[in-house]
């Protein structure tokens, strides 16, 4: 399928890696956040490492109380490292820990990425995830505590399927929170690729956006996911920012 062209967005502005981080939070949050000591501790349940990563919230916080606070849930100690962490970054590192997952933020107003969603696709919205929807995330490795941060958005929020060539093709699940939609856990069945269904269920997460006032649709995807990051280029998303984490040695292999 030929991408569409994004019509004119002279009057939207991309926003922070401050507020695209707070949004991250509240669109696909763990069991539990607190802050102490200078950390903010995300609780993640199973749900992945953007739900189980520290962030740094006062320079040159203690990096063990973090650590203690995490082993104390039986999580690996992570830490998702921000463009401003350098000094973190230096220090975990001479500790020995590893980076994993360099992940790239991208945003674009939510008209434009609306507009490209082809007639021809049908995209069905769901106030709970389907047996099929269920399914094609399970082959993409994304299990039931990650269904469990989908169904703990507190805000507005739809999932999303896709159907090609008359079968589940591609799902996604998005939330609102302010005027931003944030798209998480995008998925595409292996003989549904390069068909459009990845822009499908983009430009369908934005026209539902859309209609709840939300000007931006924002995600993430790892950089070395070449097939996601040439296509939300090509749709016309920016790159606003992004971040990587680093992984306790130990927990290397787990």
């Amino acid at each position: 399928m030929t991408l569409a062209a994004s019509p004119s967005n002279k009057d939207w502005i991309p926003p922070s890696e401050k507020t695209l981080f707070a949004a991250m939070d509240a669109t696909w949050p763990g069991t539990e956040i607190c802050l102490r000591a200078g950390w903010r501790l995300r609780r993640g349940a199973g749900g992945g490492k953007r739900v189980s990563a520290a962030t740094l919230e006062v320079a040159g916080a203690d990096i063990v109380v973090a650590e203690t606070a995490m082993r104390a849930w039986d999580q690996a100690p992570l830490f998702m490292l921000r463009r401003q962490d350098g000094e973190l970054d230096r220090d975990l590192a001479a500790r020995g820990y590893d980076v994993v997952d360099p992940v790239v933020l991208y945003a674009a107003a939510a008209p434009a990425l609306a507009a490209q969603l082809d007639p021809q696709i049908m995209a069905i919205e769901a106030d709970f995830p389907v047996a099929s929807m269920a399914a094609l995330w399970a082959k993409g490795g994304i299990g039931p505590a990650r269904l469990a941060v989908m169904a703990r958005t507190a805000g507005p929020s739809i999932y999303l399927l896709v159907r090609a060539n008359d079968r589940p093709a591609g799902v996604g699940f998005v939330a609102l929170t302010g005027d931003i939609a944030m798209l998480h856990a995008v998925e595409v069945s292996a003989e549904s690729r390069r068909q459009g269904v990845g822009q499908a269920v983009t430009a369908a997460a934005a026209r539902w956006a859309l209609g709840r006032g939300a000007t931006t649709l924002a995600l993430a995807t790892t950089r070395e996911n070449e097939a996601a990051n040439a296509l939300y280029s090509a749709m016309g998303l920016a790159q606003v920012g992004g971040y990587h984490y680093r992984l306790e040695p130990k927990a290397r292999g787990t």
